[in-house]
């Protein structure tokens, strides 16, 4: 059984009981760090016998036929990232979709993630999100990463390194405008715990304002629809288009109106213009 067990974030006392159980009989643990494992076993007090096998990014392809043999041999691998979910944003989807292949049972232990941790944090719409992982390194990927995801309707979060914030921020307010709501997450539920809610303008001279350590989580407000502006002759052209495709006008204006969360009566009036001056 190949086991994917969720770490503490921050505060060691959210490990369940269950966790504890299963590290202290694990055979195999596949661990992000080592030492960060180590550590964790020693906060909680656990003493096991596991062998434990190194398990990051660098190495998780090498590491995928090591560890099915593993579990095709009837054992049993812990699997566990720094702190958090595994496979999100760390190792491990490889490795799943491997013991899959292998019809190799999944088991999943919940705990604490920093993506729905920081969503509630956030004060921000919780009914639908969507999680973007890390925003790319360099700056021109960066700024079309954002730009795509200016009219995403959910409520966005993504992971960022803290020699990166301010770039991040800066170019989430280009892409979303500086008055879309946010907020950043930073070392949650650690002694030195901060969030800061606020406008993206106000994020960043957050950002601006101090040397920014630690663990990060941002949260932005989703595109509101109804804030989109179009002109008559925005309008016109959605409304044509949608002709062109062999809709009726009226079907079109309906059509227009509800794609784009504008008024029927407002496409309406931008025809009854673009009819006047055909006239001219």
């Amino acid at each position: 059984m190949l086991i994917l067990a969720c770490l503490p974030i921050g505060d060691v006392r959210d490990a369940s009981a269950h966790l504890i159980q299963v590290i202290s009989n694990a055979e195999f643990v596949a661990a992000e760090d080592s030492r960060k494992f180590a550590r964790l076993c020693q906060d909680l007090e656990i003493k096991h016998s596991a062998k434990v096998i190194s398990f990051f990014e660098g190495n998780e392809n090498e590491k995928i036929e090591e560890l099915s043999l593993i579990l095709k041999s009837g054992k049993d691998i812990l699997v566990v990232t720094d702190a958090g979910v595994p496979a999100i944003s760390d190792p491990g989807y490889r490795l799943i979709r491997a013991a899959l292949a292998e019809k190799i049972q999944i088991k999943v232990l919940p705990g604490p993630s920093a993506v729905t941790t920081a969503l509630l944090l956030s004060g921000l719409p919780t009914d639908r999100f969507c999680f973007e992982g890390f925003p790319p390194r360099t700056s021109g990927a960066r700024v079309k990463w954002f730009t795509d995801l200016r009219q995403e309707e959910r409520t966005i979060i993504f992971f960022e390194a803290p020699h990166r914030i301010i770039q991040s921020l800066t170019d989430a307010g280009s892409a979303f405008g500086l008055d879309r709501n946010g907020a950043v997450c930073r070392e949650m539920s650690k002694n030195y715990e901060e969030v800061v809610r606020g406008p993206i303008s106000e994020l960043i001279t957050w950002a601006n304002s101090k040397e920014i350590l630690g663990e990060i989580t941002v949260v932005i407000e989703g595109f509101d629809p109804s804030s989109r502006q179009f002109s008559v002759e925005d309008l016109i052209k959605l409304v044509l288009a949608h002709e062109v495709s062999g809709e009726s006008r009226k079907s079109a204006i309906a059509l227009v109106a509800k794609e784009n969360s504008v008024s029927k009566r407002v496409v309406f009036d931008a025809m009854v213009t673009h009819k006047s001056e055909d006239k001219i």
